[in-house]
């Protein structure tokens, strides 16, 4: 009988896609159960302060967390640290935790069977023996899909000449503001690819990119054939469809999911990481794509000619990872 995991989800949008992509990669081949969790006014106490318990989740609007505990367990971020050390508690000590990124300070993982880190991550983090260490972010971007979502969305873009540059605009970091001159060297640099090979831009803003930044890129870009979906658009968000139809995809760097989505289609992928904006682990995880193959500097003199040496999907690593665990 296949065994049970149960995965923890809570508002952190991210943890949630790349959890998303791990139960995908592990199919059938588990049991997996998806539990919302909800926070109250205690959810943001540190770890250490909640210990092994609910504290901090509302019981009313979160899934039940209650027997029949199960095999594994996975805490998608460090606010479920608590939740996923409280069952294996309850549990007698037979759950075993699956961390999604290193917990917060302060917590032990003396009690987790195995903890998934970035390689751009802390090399002390990297070097703990319960660490799983893998490059980029696990994502839902599998090459079985590509082709059907490929299919789906290319009717959508066919009015608009090839080849289709999709640009994927994130923006301001925690503390790290996006600045202006960024936008304006970015949306420089697309007019400059444009001008070089032709087609078509396909573009779409993030909530951190800003109204302003946004602006500029639109009026730098003006008289270039377009496809637009800017943040808080409604319409249908075309994401997947930037994806997978792209000849070439360009992302700004600022976004771990972001890039491995962009890495796991096999386009060639351009990385623009600007100035005086990226932290020193962000600008780590782009180099880190960079010397693997799997992305290029969009200022790199050979940028248009680049093609990725192979396909990012951790996802795929870690589900056989889990299914390995006795």
């Amino acid at each position: 009988m296949n065994k049970t995991l149960w995965i923890l989800l809570d508002d952190r949008r991210g943890s949630v896609g790349q959890a998303k992509g791990i139960a995908e990669a592990l199919g059938n081949r588990i049991n997996i159960i998806e539990k919302q969790v909800v926070y109250n006014i205690l959810g943001s106490l540190p770890n250490w302060i909640k210990g092994r318990s609910c504290i901090g989740i509302d019981k009313k609007k979160s899934d039940k967390i209650e027997a029949p505990y199960p095999d594994l367990i996975m805490s998608t971020s460090r606010r479920t640290v608590s939740i996923a050390r409280y069952v294996r508690k309850k549990s007698g000590n037979k759950t075993k935790i699956i961390q999604l990124m290193y917990p917060s300070e302060g917590v032990g993982i003396c009690d987790m069977e195995m903890v998934i880190v970035p390689a751009h991550d802390s090399l002390s983090k990297q070097q703990n023996p319960k660490s799983f260490v893998i490059t980029g972010a696990p994502t839902r971007i599998f090459t079985n899909k590509i082709t059907a979502i490929r299919n789906q969305w290319n009717p959508v873009f066919q009015h608009l000449p090839k080849p289709w540059v999709s640009v994927i605009v994130g923006g301001a970091i925690k503390n790290h503001p996006w600045p202006l001159e960024n936008a304006e060297n970015l949306a420089i640099k697309l007019r400059e690819i444009n001008q070089k090979i032709g087609g078509s831009i396909l573009i779409t803003t993030s909530r951190r990119t800003g109204s302003e930044a946004e602006k500029l890129i639109m009026q730098k870009l003006e008289g270039i054939p377009m496809y637009t979906y800017m943040w808080g658009e409604k319409k249908e968000n075309p994401i997947m469809g930037f994806y997978t139809c792209a000849d070439l995809i360009v992302a700004t760097a600022d976004s771990v999911s972001m890039c491995s989505e962009a890495c796991g289609t096999g386009s060639p992928v351009l990385l623009f990481k600007g100035q005086n904006w990226l932290t020193k682990k962000h600008l780590r995880f782009a180099d880190s794509l960079i010397e693997k193959g799997f992305a290029e500097d969009i200022y790199s003199a050979k940028a248009l000619e680049f093609k990725p040496s192979s396909i990012l999907n951790p996802a795929i690593e870690i589900a056989d990872k889990i299914l390995s665990i006795d």
